[in-house]
């Protein structure tokens, strides 16, 4: 599919609390990041920490690029 060095995803590890207000809110750490194969059908993920809680999120690497 790509053969590009850069990662197309990046990992997460979200972690939901309440806040001082009682207000739902969620925390994301970057733990990795994430190559598609080659024929499309699975990912490559490399992981620079292991989550112990939370839920794992994979997402579209969008950073915006720096003038």
């Amino acid at each position: 599919m790509t053969d590009s060095k850069k990662p197309t995803h990046r990992a997460f590890v979200v972690k939901n609390f309440t806040d001082k207000e009682g207000q739902q809110k969620s925390h994301w750490h970057r733990i990795g990041s994430v190559w598609p194969h080659h024929d499309g059908k699975g990912f490559n993920v490399t992981l620079e920490s292991l989550p112990t809680g939370g839920r794992l999120v994979l997402r579209l690497d969008e950073r915006k690029a720096v003038a």
